[in-house]
């Protein structure tokens, strides 16, 4: 049957006058409410406040409105139950066969700075989603549009089915509106959160995995492909006010990037942000083949680069400050090829030279992250298993100078304090088990993903050549044996830094010892699978 009445009222006016005005011309009655039946009255449409229609008066500064049984009844009604309509004819109910709501800007309203509490509260919206659930529950029979780009779709299906719409329409509008209210209450949920853990630090603590846990995520893109080309993959926006990363970032220049390519560079970009001073970090599958920091960007690439030229080839590369000119033209060397380049930000020089000198420049990906910052205290690490998710705190631990301690007998010189604190901030960032050597700030060779720590220990020595000849080594978890320390001293190592807590630590650090070198643990320990 053809729809006969309409309730609409959005937040986002986008395009509503003229659904209305083509919903009119199909001799639909209107209803409406607020900002909305204003707008459609200003144009000219002929329109029904809600509060005429349910003789009810809006009240307490719109929050009651549209919770009404004229408005709920005549969505939740079946029409293929006589019982159901002879109740409404009884009560005076009308049946309302197409619902256009779009909800409070919730989100956009905490994003703001300026937004306080009170007015975050404000923007919970409690009639939108009534009437969009009870609207989606009845589907059989009533449409649901929440989505403004979902207009022009709906009034195809208008002209297409005699002024109704099909029931694969209604069940996909359904759908998605049952997608759109998740999402908004796992907003709010995880907003309230976060303001409990402003209002009484710790709070947060108590519900850090609660029993029910809605994950509020919204697609940013469609990949190119998964994995492997024939995986299909998008990429979703998991909401943590404050992060730059590569999910927000903005794609200047490039084709289009692939599962593997974000997850090189949010690899990359997190191992970048650790450093205070310039830094490059040069990755491939996630583990970083090359890492250096230095007092200027350029030189910081150059040595980064060094770290595994072969390695190199390929890569996507982070910086931590903005690409200029000059590290451009290092990167755009004819003998180079990179797939991804992520920086807060790229001068119009660097761009210029990045998409026009080089012979890949068509197809390297340059994204924009925005200025480095300190990763939330809220922040997860969600990764997946067949058929669920494991949850856990985002690692964000790094050097801590008051608590590591000296456990060797020689004490490390103040040269290698500074590669050793660059090293536990590199292994952190390696699979496990992960060696890292690093010389002057320098990763010079790197050990990660093996079965073993002293297979990961030759792996890295081995990669460093006459480089590990006064490196320090940073290791991911303890040695379980003394022999990832005598293959490091074999190599030339001077000082080590480990997480401690083996039963064998008497044994390693008497190792260290025997070859003069200086080690200290941490305590913390950072495996990365």
């Amino acid at each position: 049957m053809p729809i006969c009445r309409a309730l609409l009222s959005v937040y986002d006016k986008t395009g509503v006058v003229e659904l209305a005005k083509a919903l009119h011309e199909l001799s639909v009655e209107l209803l409406s409410t607020g900002g909305t039946y204003k707008a459609l009255r200003e144009a000219g449409i002929p329109v029904v406040e809600v509060a005429e229609y349910t003789a009810f008066p809006e009240m307490m500064d719109g929050r009651v409105k549209t919770l009404h049984p004229k408005i709920h009844g005549g969505l939740l009604a079946r029409r293929d139950d006589p019982a159901h309509l002879d109740a409404a004819h009884k009560h005076g109910i009308g049946l309302i066969d197409l619902v256009v709501v779009n909800l409070y800007p919730f989100e956009a309203t905490c994003a703001r700075h300026d937004a306080t509490v009170a007015d975050k509260i404000e923007k919970i919206d409690i009639g939108g989603p009534s009437m969009l659930r009870s609207a989606a529950k009845n589907h059989a029979a009533v449409t649901v549009l929440v989505d403004p780009a979902d207009y022009a779709r709906f009034l195809f299906e208008l002209e297409a089915n005699a002024g109704d719409t099909t029931p694969a329409f209604r069940a996909q509008c359904a759908r998605k509106v049952f997608r759109t209210t998740s999402r908004y209450d796992a907003l709010i949920a995880d907003e309230l959160t976060r303001i409990a853990e402003i209002e009484k630090p710790g709070a947060w603590d108590a519900e850090r995995f609660p029993s029910e846990c809605a994950i509020p995520l919204k697609k940013v893109q469609d990949l190119r492909y998964g994995e492997n080309p024939h995986q299909r993959a998008a990429l979703y926006d998991l909401r943590l006010p404050g992060a730059a990363s590569v999910v927000r970032a903005k794609q200047l220049h490039g084709k289009e990037l692939s599962y593997n390519n974000l997850m090189d560079a949010d690899a990359a970009w997190e191992l970048v942000k650790e450093f205070a001073d310039p830094a490059c970090a040069i990755i491939k599958h996630t583990n970083p083949c090359g890492c250096a920091s230095a007092d200027a960007l350029e030189q910081a690439f150059l040595r980064a680069y060094e770290g595994d030229p072969q390695a190199a080839f390929g890569s996507i590369i982070a910086v931590n400050r903005e690409l200029d000119a000059a590290t451009a033209e290092r990167i755009a060397d004819p003998g180079r090829f990179v797939e991804v380049i992520v920086a807060p930000s790229f001068s119009a020089e660097a761009l210029a030279i990045i998409t026009t000198k080089p012979k890949w420049k068509a197809n390297v990906r340059l994204i924009a992250a925005g200025k480095p910052g300190p990763t939330p205290r809220t922040a997860n690490y969600l990764k997946n298993v067949l058929g669920g998710l494991l949850i856990q705190d985002y690692d964000a631990l790094g050097w801590d100078a008051a608590t590591v301690k000296v456990v060797s007998k020689r004490q490390p010189d103040a040269r290698e304090m500074k590669d050793l604190a660059f090293a536990w901030l590199v292994v952190k960032h390696l699979k496990s088990n992960a060696i890292c050597l690093v010389k002057d700030r320098e990763l010079v060779g790197a050990g990660a993903g093996q079965m073993s720590r002293v297979n990961s220990s030759t792996i890295a020595t081995q990669l460093a050549g006459k480089r590990a000849i006064g490196s320090v080594l940073g290791s991911d978890a303890f040695f379980p044996f003394p022999d990832g320390v005598e293959t490091a001293a074999a190599a030339g190592v001077t000082a080590i830094v480990q997480p401690g807590g083996s039963k064998a630590d008497p044994e390693v650090i008497a190792a260290a010892d025997k070859h003069g070198l200086a080690m200290i643990v941490t305590g913390v320990r950072h495996f990365r699978h």
